[in-house]
């Protein structure tokens, strides 16, 4: 191992924060509590708000919450993979939910957004704010509601919120959580519109609608919006303000093609069915495009830390690439292994040799030892590791 790999993998280690846990209770740090203030405070109004017709809505109540409570499975499944490269603890991103979810939901957007839509109102009149109120509302107080969950924890971990990507999935999580909230909200007032008449069908035809436009919702503005605010902040060598700004104004834009649809579609019936779909392509493309570019140091990070194991023969240059790569280099790396489940074994033992180097602060820990010793029996096909050159195949 030379000196500067070492160097490289221990500066990788401290810049990204990786392996370091994530201490949520902080009695000297304002932001704690001010998060406290926040959480606390939307869960109070979301009792002041379900409380009254709880009891007679509680058909619509109980389906609303089991229906997105098994909506979030493939969410965190998702998020779980995208979340790969210098993983965030789930303790972190637990919070960023309980943020999305009552903070940013009850205790922020509910009431600006009732204040803000009588104003539109009043200004515009009734046909305007019909047309217009709701894009020209929620993507202000909701985006900043949510991504102000993003400062806050900026200031609880600052060693472990560190670039745009920590952003990305952080924004995911809290958008994540605020969109569940949100949708039992609908269920709620759904029910409440019809005078509590056919709950259970109601909730359904909620959730079916929800959840289909859910997939370019919420979550899909905040990872965007969150990137764009690290790149803003600027806490690596990636900072770049006029991405930053693009990027944060484009969930804004998307967050308002949304909300005011029909304004946009003008009453034309082809254009109000077609126009869904552009702009659910047009935001796709620019996650994978936010995505891709947030995850360069990331992966630059990664490569960086691995590094002295590819020269002591653990990992290999393919699997290094797979590993640190995007899609694409996981897939060519699929076709040279040959079998897919090998291929992702390997992927999981070369993240956990990472995962384990970044606690250890680059150490030769148990852990570290554990995965080394893992990951050089899967190379070899299962059989005894053994030391040397090794190649992907054994």
């Amino acid at each position: 191992m030379t000196a500067a790999t070492k160097s490289a993998q221990l500066a990788a280690i401290e810049e990204s924060g990786w392996g370091r846990p994530f201490r949520f209770v902080q009695p000297r740090n304002l932001a704690f509590w001010v998060y406290l203030l926040g959480v606390g405070g939307g869960a109070l109004a979301l009792l002041r708000y379900f409380g009254p017709g709880a009891h007679f809505y509680r058909p619509a109540l109980t389906g609303g919450v089991l229906l997105f409570g098994l909506y979030l499975v493939p969410w965190l499944l998702l998020l779980r993979h995208q979340n790969r490269y210098t993983a965030q603890p789930a303790s972190l991103l637990t919070a960023a939910f309980a943020w999305g979810g009552l903070a940013a939901t009850f205790w922020i957007a509910l009431p600006a957004n009732t204040a803000l839509l009588e104003i539109w109102a009043k200004v515009g009149g009734t046909a305007f704010a019909s047309d217009w109120a709701a894009g020209l509302t929620a993507p202000i107080n909701e985006e900043f509601g949510k991504a102000l969950g993003l400062v806050l924890l900026l200031g609880l971990a600052p060693r472990l919120v560190r670039g745009a990507y920590d952003g990305f999935i952080i924004g995911a999580f809290i958008g994540l959580g605020f969109q569940v909230f949100e949708d039992v909200l609908y269920v709620y007032n759904g029910a409440a519109q019809t005078f509590g008449t056919d709950q259970i069908a109601t909730s359904f035809q909620i959730f079916v609608v929800r959840g289909a436009t859910g997939i370019v919702s919420h979550a899909l503005f905040s990872a965007i919006f969150c990137a764009g605010l690290m790149w803003v902040l600027g806490r690596t060598s990636e900072r770049n303000v006029p991405r930053g700004v693009l990027t944060m104004l484009a969930a804004m834009v998307f967050h308002f093609a949304w909300d005011d649809m029909g304004g946009l579609s003008g009453g034309i019936g082809v254009l109000a069915i077609l126009l869904p779909f552009v702009i659910a392509a047009v935001e796709l493309v620019t996650l994978f495009y936010v995505l891709r570019h947030a995850a360069r140091q990331e992966r630059a990070w990664v490569r960086g830390l691995l590094g002295p194991e590819v020269e002591a023969g653990v990992v290999d240059p393919a699997l290094l690439g797979a590993v640190s790569g995007l899609r694409s280099d996981r897939k060519a790396f699929r076709k040279l292994v040959g079998d897919r489940r090998r291929t992702r074994h390997l992927l999981d033992a070369a993240s956990d040799l990472a995962r384990e180097l970044a606690a250890a602060r680059g150490a030769d820990s148990p852990g570290v030892v554990h995965a080394r010793a893992e990951l050089l029996r899967l190379r070899h096909g299962g059989g005894p590791a053994r030391p040397g050159a090794l190649t992907v195949n054994g």
